[in-house]
């Protein structure tokens, strides 16, 4: 079977390329009432990396290449998590032997069901298949389907290999259609299509070149590949201006694809992906349905849908908001009236009922839980570290993590885990984390509200910060109000854009998006397109490359 083996770059760093800011990003007179930024801090540029395609990048790619009937292989090689996000993890990641076999395999099934498919075949193929034809017809099918696929015009000689693929498959197999199966599936085995190749512009300008521009752009903002317009924006040098770029931008976060964007934002930041798998004991958690995990995802990306595109809100109201949608699962285990006979619907939630945004939805609750219990730890965990973007150690090695069995002293949660707070190699970190968590534990381990804990009254009070807080939907109100709250959001964004960490770019280019992002209100599309347009977007060091 063929099977094209990745190309390995070898890059080397220019010390000398030393770029400079972005003009458009160069703050003029503020409005009264609001900090100037001043100018755009200067920027570390990084050695380019080659980032992976994710599962859902590579879905988003194959469906737009072909079209929606086009089904992928559940069973790629899975994504890592680098610094929790997998936007990261993808720019550090390799491809191991085995998960080569499984993208080899993807690539044939979907060549296979592209040309055995009349409508999609004739989509790609728009010449007259005939003999005489066959090298010509596969060239402009291959160099068409190549420029899209790859995110760049193919040069001579990989367009040759290509259509030498076709022809000598379509020797040996007979038909044009079975030849042409194997130079389709070529296109998606290949490094050029599995990695995103952005390397730079290979002169002193320290900028990617226009092509990687549109490809940077359309996995931020679309997770997908470049549309045609993009495409054609950076053949024609319009992304080689900073005025071209910000047209672009614009266009994109205009576009409905944006969607797709924010929902692979939000959905790696906020680990719904621990979605999938979720289980639990059904004789305790009695609620418990194997849709659940499908349904939490749901509401909480219709929600961050409805505060990004339709009301251009605040992202605090993420976690501080009432708005709910919710289908009749999650109206029962809410115990609220379900707002649709079907599907989703829009609910607002009453303070009494002590659910007030992400954090009162099953997509934080019962992923940050135990399969029998909550967990007061977890939870905490995931505040600090994906909303706050603070480090919690992990435990010593050695550590006992297990809590005492419920007893007659030891009744709630907040009551088994005060042993921890006894040891001190332990309580240095539960001291950070379990305050927090206890303020969630009037929901189950499903997110099922209660008031009682084995016939002990649940106290949620806690304290982050040195802010006090009685219970979760104050709770809810102190973390939208946490000093450190838009900078994580900020730092999470340009982590995902770039692939890099932004210790590697500057702190204080995180501090002075952050500035503007406060500044405009913390709305989220005015920070992707500061992001996108930032110098950590656009700025890379320059290389020699060789191949």
């Amino acid at each position: 079977m063929l099977l094209l083996l990745p190309l390995l770059f070898a890059c080397k760093s220019d010390p000398a390329a030393k770029p400079g800011g972005d003009e458009l990003l160069e703050d003029s007179a503020a409005p009264d009432g609001v900090t100037p930024r001043g100018d755009v801090p200067q920027v570390d540029a990084p050695e380019p990396v080659l980032k992976r395609l994710t599962t859902t990048q590579y879905a988003h790619a194959v469906r737009d290449l072909f079209g929606e009937e086009v089904i992928v292989s559940a069973s790629l090689e899975p994504d890592q998590r680098v610094e929790g996000l997998f936007a990261v993890g993808a720019a550090r990641t390799s491809i191991s032997s085995y998960g080569v076999e499984k993208f080899e395999s993807a690539a044939y099934s979907v060549a296979g069901q592209v040309m055995d498919n009349p409508l999609l075949r004739d989509a790609i193929v728009t010449c007259v298949d005939g003999v005489a034809a066959d090298d010509a017809c596969a060239r402009d099918t291959l160099d068409a389907l190549g420029l899209r696929a790859w995110r760049r015009p193919l040069d001579a000689a990989e367009l040759d290999q290509l259509v030498d693929i076709s022809a000598l498959a379509t020797e040996r197999l007979g038909t044009f259609d079975a030849g042409l199966t194997f130079g389709i599936a070529s296109l998606l085995i290949s490094p050029h299509f599995l990695y995103r190749v952005e390397l730079g512009d290979r002169s002193d300008t320290g900028r990617y070149d226009g092509f990687e521009l549109a490809s940077r752009l359309s996995f931020f903002l679309w997770d997908t590949i470049p549309d045609d317009a993009l495409l054609d924006a950076a053949a024609n040098g319009d992304l080689d201006t900073d005025d071209g770029l910000a047209e672009q931008v614009d266009r994109m976060l205009d576009d409905p694809r944006a969607l797709d964007g924010v929902r692979a934002l939000y959905a790696d930041m906020l680990h719904l992906d621990a979605l999938d798998d979720l289980s639990k004991d059904p004789t305790v958690f009695t609620y418990m349905r194997d849709t659940l995990g499908a349904s939490a995802r749901e509401e909480t990306l219709l929600g961050i849908e409805a505060l990004v595109f339709e009301d251009d809100g605040s992202y605090l109201d993420l976690y501080s908001g009432q708005r709910a949608f919710l289908n009749r699962e999650l109206a029962a285990l809410y115990d609220v009236p379900a707002p649709a006979r079907e599907g989703f619907g829009e609910a607002w939630l009453e303070p009494d009922g002590g659910r007030r945004g992400f954090f009162g939805q099953a997509s934080f609750l019962a992923p940050n839980a135990h399969v029998v219990s909550t967990s007061a730890t977890k939870r905490g965990i995931f505040v600090r570290e994906v909303v706050l973007c603070q480090e919690i150690p992990d435990p010593p090695a050695n550590a006992n993590t297990a809590i005492p069995e419920v007893d007659a002293d030891a009744r709630t949660m907040r009551e088994r885990l005060a042993v921890h707070l006894e040891v001190e190699e332990c309580a240095s970190c539960h001291r950070l984390t379990d305050p927090i968590g206890l303020g969630f534990e009037n929901f189950d381990g499903t997110g099922r509200w209660r008031l009682s804990e084995n016939g002990a009254t649940i106290d949620a009070s806690g304290e982050l910060d040195g802010v006090s807080f009685s219970d979760a939907w104050a709770l809810g109100g102190t973390i939208a109000a946490h000093p450190e709250t838009p900078g994580c959001m900020v730092r999470t964004a340009i982590q995902s854009a770039t692939g890099n960490l932004v210790d590697e770019l500057s702190v204080d280019l995180v501090d002075w998006h952050t500035l503007g992002f406060t500044n405009g209100g913390n709305r989220v599309l005015w920070m992707l397109r500061d992001v996108a347009l930032s110098p950590a977007f656009t700025q890379v060091s320059a290389v020699e490359v060789a191949r």
